[in-house]
Order: C-alpha cells, then sequence, then structure tokens
C-alpha cells in the first residue's frame, strides 16, 4: 500500500503518513494538530450550495406574515434565510403565545431538525417582510454536514453564535430591569454588528411582540418607548430609527443625571398601533 500526503492545516506542515498505521509518523501530534483534506479541487461551492435550489432543496418565497414551518409539525427540513427575518413564537398548552427569537438573512432555521432522532417543530417560525429562504431536507444537510469542511464551518460558527446569544438573554432576563431588556433588544433588531451603520431602521413590529420578548406589558414598553423617544435615543418618522449611540448610554448606565427624572411624555405611543 503506498504512502499518503496529508496537509496539516495549524502548521502548513506535512508529514508521510502510513494509511496502514496512521498515527505512527505523529503520534505526539495528535492533541495539538488536526488533519484536512485538500478542497481545492473540490467542485463543492458554498455560495452556489445556498444560493439555489438543488437534491434535496428548493427555494421557498414567504410573504409577510406566512410561516415557515409550525408548532407540532414534522421536523424534517432545515432553513437558511437569504433574505428577510423571521419571529420564533411558541404556544403553551393554554395558549399563551411567546415570542423567543428574531432572526435575519444568513441565519439557519429550524436547526433542532438535526436531532439523532427526527421530532416534531418545538416552535413556529413566522415572516416579519417579504423573505427568500432555502429549504433543505434533514438528510441532504446532514450529508452536507459530514461531507463539506466549509459547509459544517459555517453552521457551527451559527450554532456557536445562536448558544452565545441564547445565554445573554438569561443573563439579560435574569439580572436587568425591563428598560434596559428593551434597549438590547432594539439594538438586536437594528443589527449594528454590521460595519458602517451608525442608525438603523428596526422592522415593523407590535407593542405585543415586544413586550412577550422583554417579559413585561405592553403599556410598559408604550411607556418606555415614549421615554426613548423623549430622550432622542429614537426617532419615529413611519418606521421606529434607533440610534446606537444614544441606546448604548442605556446600556452602560451613562445617561446624564438630568435625566434621571422622568420626562414629559408624549400623548400617543411612539410608533405603534394598539391593535394589530
Amino acid at each position: 500500500m503506498r504512502n499518503t500526503f496529508f496537509p496539516l492545516e495549524e502548521t502548513g506542515m506535512a508529514f508521510w503518513v502510513d494509511p496502514r498505521n496512521p498515527g505512527s509518523a505523529f503520534g505526539i501530534h495528535r492533541r495539538r494538530y488536526k488533519l484536512t483534506t485538500n478542497t481545492s479541487n473540490s467542485a463543492f461551492d458554498l455560495a452556489v450550495f445556498l444560493s439555489h435550489a438543488g437534491l434535496g432543496r428548493r427555494m421557498v418565497e414567504l410573504k409577510q406574515k406566512e410561516n415557515l414551518f409550525t408548532q407540532g409539525e414534522p421536523a424534517d427540513s432545515v432553513f437558511y434565510l437569504q433574505h428577510g427575518r423571521v419571529k420564533l413564537t411558541v404556544v403553551s398548552h393554554s395558549g399563551k403565545e411567546a415570542t423567543i427569537a428574531l432572526l435575519s438573512s444568513g441565519a439557519f432555521v429550524g436547526e433542532s431538525a438535526l436531532g439523532s432522532m427526527p421530532g416534531l417543530r418545538l416552535s413556529t417560525a413566522t415572516a416579519l417582510d417579504n423573505c427568500t429562504a432555502l429549504r433543505i431536507a434533514r438528510e441532504e444537510m446532514i450529508r452536507v454536514t459530514h461531507h463539506e469542511c466549509e459547509f459544517s464551518d459555517l453552521f457551527l460558527k451559527f450554532l456557536l453564535e445562536s448558544s452565545s446569544r441564547a445565554e445573554a438573554d438569561l443573563v439579560d432576563q435574569l439580572f436587568n430591569s425591563s428598560e434596559k431588556r428593551l434597549a438590547r433588544i432594539l439594538l438586536l433588531m437594528a443589527e449594528f454588528c454590521k460595519p458602517g451603520e451608525q442608525e438603523t431602521f428596526i422592522p415593523p413590529i407590535t407593542q405585543e411582540t415586544l413586550a412577550e420578548m422583554v417579559g413585561t406589558t405592553r403599556s410598559r414598553v408604550s411607556f418606555f418607548m415614549n421615554r426613548f423617544r423623549a430622550f432622542g435615543l429614537i426617532s419615529y418618522n413611519g418606521r421606529i430609527q434607533v440610534h446606537k449611540v444614544l441606546l448604548n448610554a442605556i446600556l452602560l448606565d451613562q445617561l446624564p443625571k438630568h435625566n434621571a427624572e422622568k420626562p414629559k411624555l408624549p400623548s400617543a405611543p411612539c410608533g405603534f398601533s394598539r391593535s394589530e
């Protein structure tokens, strides 16, 4: 049997390895280095895979308020959100609904379908605006995750970011006031992680949905939104525009002292209809 050449990703070094005894040539380095395969000649193209229909994949177009999937349906696929924004909601046995996450383009939706045993959807994914998504069958998702390193790296990064976000949400819920939780949610919805953007419009959303995400009442959300507007932290002209620097002042407890007093609030709620 001929020896096989393996590149080592971490250092750019390489060794000749006997396939009959792979550990012999670099046994002392197995904990330090990782074997990689040469993908330079691979036919797999990540951008093409995520933007076009194919084997086990099809495009899905959604209008506002249409569902990608519904709680209780078979979890037989994962969606890659190309354009638009989606909210995830859960409904209790008593009929109470809660919004648990907002997702934007570049996110995977319904990734729990990849569990060891196929099950049912634990939430409902609803379009907040017109959306385009790629539906990837569970079997195809498992295959490409196992065989294509570029895709598995992207998917793993998404899972780690989702896990970090969930931890931050829990800490926020446990230790911050409802006003700070609302400010953080507005920042996340405005997606200030995008470079070069100083202030951003948030997607249309009702007071009820924000109250569910913050964990407070609609009246409190209305009060805080009016307070933010009075302090110049947000503006409203048909859509709500969030000002990053001023909202960060709330998150970091850096509001001027004279702002500690309750400001005069506009009579009408800020930017929302009461029944929507």
